[in-house]
């Protein structure tokens, strides 16, 4: 007896569904550049005020990351924008390259006897609203790269997700400090998530940053060339 052949189910989304991801990303990416904008005007203007080279520091990540999303802003800007992938990934690659030399260089001149920082209520509020709002965009931006295979929106989504870290570090520096003038927390903290802006850098270069697009509803992984290479191990579904 012949059994009906079942229909083959295509590998990543459809077209129509391709068109709202990408839109999705754009938006995302221009929400991420404008609070990051934001933030590194705030940063930096809070930072010199009180004399806090981590909030300077954290200002001038801000500036790294607009030029990472910029980069995204840029590939989904073209009619074709896989052909732009290898120069956007090149692009975030570089700025957490960047991002690692600058907090490693400051940490270690503030571990070594840099200026003191004062006491900064504007810093402490910034800090605890981009603790808030950064995990949102960086899973949101991650789950739709994951979908549509943007190996550019999955990186950048992670340097978004480094901002929460260097957010919690920053967070917890101007706290200590204020409460207790323990100043070496920070710039220890801080070449931790150096290390890891490195690995992130390295990830991107590479372009290891989980490709593969989400298989359809049903379809187990492997079946579509999803996450065949574990590069999606221990990320959420969508």
């Amino acid at each position: 007896m012949n059994l009906p052949l079942a229909p083959l189910t295509p590998a990543g989304p459809g077209a129509q569904r391709r068109a709202v991801l990408t839109r999705r990303i754009r938006l995302l990416v221009a929400a991420t550049i404008t609070y990051n904008v934001i933030e590194a005007v705030v940063a930096i203007s809070a930072g010199t005020l009180a004399n806090s080279t981590a909030l300077i520091g954290f200002g001038l990540d801000s500036v790294i990351e607009v030029s990472s999303a910029a980069a995204v802003a840029w590939q989904f800007a073209g009619a074709d924008p896989e052909k732009r992938e290898k120069t956007a990934l090149r692009v975030i690659a570089i700025s957490f390259f960047a991002l690692a030399a600058y907090v490693t260089v400051e940490s270690v001149r503030a571990l070594l006897g840099g200026a003191e920082a004062g006491h900064s209520t504007v810093g402490i509020v910034l800090a605890a609203v981009s603790l808030a709002v950064m995990p949102g965009l960086s899973y949101a931006q991650r789950r739709a790269g994951r979908e549509l295979g943007s190996r550019t929106a999955v990186a950048d989504s992670k340097q978004t997700l480094l901002c929460t870290y260097l957010s919690g570090v920053l967070l917890v520096g101007l706290l200590v400090n204020s409460l207790f003038g323990w100043s070496w927390a920070d710039p220890i903290a801080a070449l931790v998530i150096a290390a890891v802006a490195v690995k992130e850098g390295r990830e991107a270069w590479r372009g290891d940053a989980c490709c593969a697009p989400t298989p359809p509803a049903g379809t187990r992984a492997g079946d579509a060339g999803t996450c065949a290479d574990g590069c999606c191990a221990g990320q959420p579904s969508p």
